[in-house]
């Protein structure tokens, strides 16, 4: 998955989250940041990385979102390796 496809993914990550105040709640206050805030910056890759951080974080959310979305369940991994953050380390 390339770099604009996660941002994509991330970006319905968070109207998912947007859409049920308790998530966007949630999501909010580990993030240091107000909604408004987390909407100003919806186009952020960083940002992006954190939404499907906690998106990953909760295997109930992740079902959820997957069910609502048709998207197999390993496919929002592989959205958050092309986000800032999300490489896997290279060992020598």
């Amino acid at each position: 998955m390339n770099a604009e496809q996660a941002q994509i993914m991330a970006l319905q990550a968070l109207a998912y989250l947007a859409a049920d105040s308790e998530q966007m709640g949630r999501f909010a206050a580990l993030s240091g940041m107000g909604p408004s805030n987390i909407m100003e910056r919806a186009a952020d890759p960083e940002l992006l990385a954190g939404v499907m951080d906690f998106l990953l974080s909760d295997e109930a959310l992740l079902t959820d979102f997957c069910d609502a979305h048709d998207l197999a369940p390993e496919t929002p991994a592989l959205a958050r390796q092309s986000l800032p953050g999300g490489a896997l380390p290279h060992w020598t």
